[in-house]
């Protein structure tokens, strides 16, 4: 989370955080760096936050999620990115950042905070797009596809980190 937060630091995106005491840190962190907080949380005020969302969206931001929280489980994708995806017609895209020898805190999500000058791997997928007029199943659908996108770049991003500023790394798309 802190690496992505720093690189697309001061952009203006938007971030869903819920108003918890984790989620009023974290929103006071992501202030800093130039995100908007939009509050709600998949488990308390979702349809407020998701609506909040798609305004922000509509508006020409973006807007990102962590999509497994704020319980989990852990790197499992949840409803609200797809729903935010008919919604508004803009595409959605997972991303994961591998660490080298990060700090694992001992959180549900297991938490890595970058050692300094430690190396990092970012790993985007491609764009998803989910139609406007998607039913049940083509939402579930679309869930799956992100999760397994996630599990994609997550796969390339821990498995090539070790070669991040050596001259044979390879660039492929995912």
């Amino acid at each position: 989370m802190l690496p992505s937060i720093y690189l697309w630091r001061d952009q203006g995106g938007r971030v869903m955080s819920s108003d918890s005491f984790d989620g009023e840190y974290t929103g006071r962190i992501i202030r800093k760096f130039g995100y908007v907080k939009v509050r709600g949380s998949s488990s308390k005020g979702a349809v407020r936050a998701l609506l909040g969302l798609k305004r922000e969206v509509d508006k020409g931001w973006d807007a990102a999620f962590t999509i497994d929280g704020p319980r989990g489980p852990r790197h499992v994708v949840k409803p609200g990115p797809v729903m935010l995806a008919r919604l508004t017609g803009a595409p959605m895209s997972g991303f994961h950042v591998a660490l080298d020898r990060p700090w694992v805190l001992n959180t549900w999500d297991r938490l890595q905070i970058p050692r300094p000058f430690s190396r990092a791997l970012l790993r985007v997928s491609r764009y998803i797009f989910v139609p406007k007029d998607a039913d049940d199943e083509t939402m579930k659908k679309h869930e799956a596809e992100l999760q397994s996108a996630l599990e994609r770049v997550e796969a390339f991003a821990e498995a090539n980190i070790a070669k991040v500023g050596a001259a044979e790394f390879p660039i492929h798309k995912a």
